[in-house]
């Protein structure tokens, strides 16, 4: 820095201050800026190397949570829509049409698929997110007796022959077990890494992450439930979604309002009272509403037995997962919001929620 003297007129100096400047304004235009070390290198934005179209909410929230930033994952059905009434629009065929593979959920859910897939002119990979899980086989009445599940495991008989429908085939809501979605993850990661093998290892590392996730959940839901006196643990809901979710946490499911596994079956004045009565030999003391479905039979039911019905903000998340800011708008959320409404309403308190899953 240029001291100015006391003796020295200040007048003569500002000039000579001036042209200095200049000079070195000029100097510094036509230097070149030497590269900081420390900044951060912007990265190149990732292309997806797969384009991916996936049946349900729930599909595809895991398959965007294995594929990351490698694919493009367009949901067919949409937030607190019914997976049994879905009707595709043009929309939704022109996405199919251009996919590279469409991951589903399987087990009978998607009755829609095969007209829709004939419809778009599919002709990429599909992805059975089902393949991995232990089904659940209903026959007959719905009597489980004493048998075994489709994986060998020992069921119990949770009442659904008293509705005195008949159906054939699997319970294809297998999501609402923690431990059922983490199978379906993994299946999602196995398909997604047969089609695109040059991403396999980033496929398979993001669902081994996103699995120690649910893995947490499961056993939150376990501590959590457990907190309840199983003589509590009654379910009563709008319809027959929640099968594997009473086999894994050991809750007694009373029974639906719709006596099937399709929220679109029509209900009897003969189901009501059947329902009505087993509330009320059961000692349950709500009724659980579905978010996709409307309370107005729940509140009947509900009515007639003397007992609460929970819905709205205190629905539960069956069918598919909430709008964005919702407590279901990821399928952690859904879980967690379920069981914290189930366990609340059986007189217990939910177990603290793991910091790795607060999202």
């Amino acid at each position: 820095m240029t001291t100015i003297s006391p003796h020295r007129s200040i007048t003569r100096g500002v000039p000579a201050l001036i042209a200095a400047s200049v000079l070195a304004i000029g100097l510094a235009g036509c230097a070149t800026a030497e590269p900081d070390a420390d900044a951060a290198t912007p990265e190149a934005p990732v292309t997806p190397a797969l384009t991916v179209v996936a049946s349900t909410t729930h599909t595809a929230e895991f398959t965007q949570r294995v594929a990351g930033d490698l694919a493009d994952v367009t949901a067919l059905i949409q937030a607190n829509q019914s997976t049994h009434s879905f009707d595709p629009t043009a929309s939704d065929l022109a996405a199919l049409a251009d996919a590279d593979v469409l991951v589903i959920n399987g087990a009978g859910l998607e009755e829609w698929l095969d007209d829709a897939v004939q419809a778009s002119g599919f002709a990429g990979t599909t992805v059975d997110a089902s393949t991995r899980v232990g089904l659940i086989e209903f026959a007959g009445d719905h009597d489980h007796g004493e048998g075994e599940h489709a994986d060998g495991r020992a069921h119990d008989d949770h009442g659904h022959d008293d509705h005195g429908h008949s159906y054939e085939g699997d319970d294809p809501h297998i999501w609402t077990s923690a431990a059922n979605a983490a199978a379906m993850v993994e299946a999602i990661a196995e398909g997604l890494a047969a089609a695109d093998a040059a991403n396999a290892e980033v496929y398979e590392a993001n669902a081994a992450a996103y699995i120690a996730q649910l893995e947490q959940l499961d056993a939150w839901i376990i501590e959590s439930v457990g907190a309840v006196d199983p003589a509590d643990r009654l379910l009563v809901t709008n319809h027959e979604a929640f099968g594997y979710f009473v086999d894994a946490y050991d809750v007694t499911y009373v029974g639906a309002i719709i006596p099937s596994f399709d929220d679109n079956a029509e209900v009897s004045a003969a189901d009501i009272d059947r329902l009505v009565a087993s509330v009320r030999d059961s000692g349950a003391t709500a009724v659980f509403s579905e978010t996709t479905l409307s309370p107005a039979a729940a509140e009947t039911i509900a009515a007639e037995a003397g007992i609460d019905v929970l819905s709205g903000e205190q629905g539960l998340y069956g069918d598919s997962l909430g709008p964005a800011g919702s407590p279901g708008e990821t399928y952690i959320g859904s879980m967690i919001h379920n069981v914290t409404v189930l366990v609340t309403a059986w007189g217990a308190e939910p177990a603290p929620v793991p910091a790795a899953l607060a999202e």
